[in-house]
């Protein structure tokens, strides 16, 4: 593969072109998906579904379209491009969107969810590798920032959008679902009109061989299966809350605090990263996320629920960016995809089992019960990513005072 150095030309608030409209695309669609999101846990209650139901929904559609995102991500490798992907992965969205006010029973809600974490998986790698590939090495960590903070600042719009349509109509579902498809939509037009492609065609003879990401990435791989496992969907922590007594119609603004918190902070988490280091912060990340499980244990009160929903905003902040600008230092340019592709893949095998133990551990046990157990991975994770930082450091020292052989 030819080497490639970061597009040349105008950039956009200060940014690639690439990376703001990826991040444009990313807001419209986290836009119309989290307006879902943040209503179906209610909308499925409605219907009928348990909250064990509820987290299986989540965990198979996640897992089983996981494979499309390793799939995607080696591709995208092989044939040196990412947007065919990323226009794929983004239209099955929009087209899904629409069909949720046809829904009466839940398994029609996991057929619908599978299939649009199907579109996920096709266009999640091959976004990464875009954004990685469109920028130098000492700026990953603050367009990764830009973009997850453009995912979020959709997640705010949504859910507030959601909230308003709930309060105005209360329980009227089909209109979220409807509206919530015009933003789906303007994110696959930014694509097909504004995104570049950041890569050139690689040899077709290239083969996948797993020595050709570095051990420290399936170390690293693990510590993210062990946090995974204990991170349940969001959508339980939806369910808590509403089960403190709030009005439904505000459930969806409440998870409004969360991303709100998140936008705010992740360009400059993100920037902090670029210069200071990766690990730290995701360590961090996952200790202030123990604190936030624990606490949601511990608490069945809607002001320490609100004031967990920041910190909650303040861990994904911390981790989201920071994991994939790490990744984009671990692997080679001409392995990005695939290396992308594993992430995404591991993080979604991984919620099928963390969806079913959670949502057991809610039903049988009680519902404190998954949010001790999540606490505990988190800490478990965050002692994992320890070691990873101290190995690492002790392994560049011993490289950097290795002599150099001369010929």
């Amino acid at each position: 593969m030819v080497n490639l150095t970061p597009m040349e030309e105008k950039k956009i608030l200060g940014l690639k072109r690439n990376v703001f409209f990826t991040g444009l695309t990313s807001f419209f669609t986290d836009t119309s998906t989290k307006m879902i999101y943040s209503v179906m846990p209610l909308f499925l209650l409605s219907i009928g579904a348990s909250k064990t139901s509820i987290s299986l929904i989540e965990g198979i559609a996640e897992s089983t379209a996981s494979l499309f995102k390793a799939f995607s991500g080696y591709w995208s490798d092989k044939i040196g491009k990412n947007k065919p992907f990323m226009v794929i992965g983004y239209g099955i969205t929009a087209l899904i969107t629409p069909i949720y006010a046809l829904v009466r029973l839940p398994v029609q809600v996991l057929l619908l969810r599978f299939i649009e974490r199907i579109g996920k998986g096709v266009r999640a790698a091959p976004r990464d590798s875009l954004i990685s590939g469109s920028v130098s090495k000492n700026e990953t960590g603050k367009n990764f920032g830009f973009h997850k903070a453009m995912d979020n600042s959709g997640a705010i719009i949504g859910p507030l959008t959601a909230f308003l349509l709930l309060y105005f109509f209360p329980l009227n579902y089909t209109n979220i679902f409807l509206i919530a498809t015009i933003p789906a939509i303007l994110g696959v037009i930014s694509i097909v009109i504004f995104i570049k492609e950041a890569k050139v065609v690689k040899n077709e003879n290239n083969k996948f061989n797993i020595a050709r990401l570095p051990k420290k990435f399936y170390f690293f791989l693990f510590i993210v299966f062990v946090f995974t496992l204990g991170n349940s969907a969001d959508a339980l922590l939806l369910v808590k809350t509403a089960e403190t007594g709030i009005d439904k119609s505000y459930v969806p603004f409440v998870y409004m605090i969360f991303n709100t918190v998140s936008v705010i902070l992740a360009i400059p988490i993100g920037k902090i990263s670029d210069k200071k280091g990766r690990e730290v912060l995701i360590i961090l990340g996952f200790f202030v996320y123990a604190v936030v499980y624990f606490l949601f244990g511990r608490y069945n009160s809607l002001n320490v629920f609100l004031f967990l929903f920041i910190l909650y905003g303040v861990y994904s902040a911390l981790v989201d960016g920071s994991q994939k600008a790490l990744i984009s230092d671990i692997v080679s340019k001409e392995s990005k995809g695939t290396g992308y592709g594993l992430y995404h893949a591991v993080l979604g095998i991984t919620l099928l089992p963390a969806s079913v133990i959670a949502g057991l551990l809610y039903d049988n046990v009680n519902s404190n019960a998954p949010f001790y157990f999540g606490s505990i991975m988190a800490l478990i994770a965050s002692f994992l990513m320890v070691i990873f930082l101290v190995v690492d450091k002790k392994k560049k020292k011993n490289n950097s005072t290795e002599p150099v052989l001369q010929n």
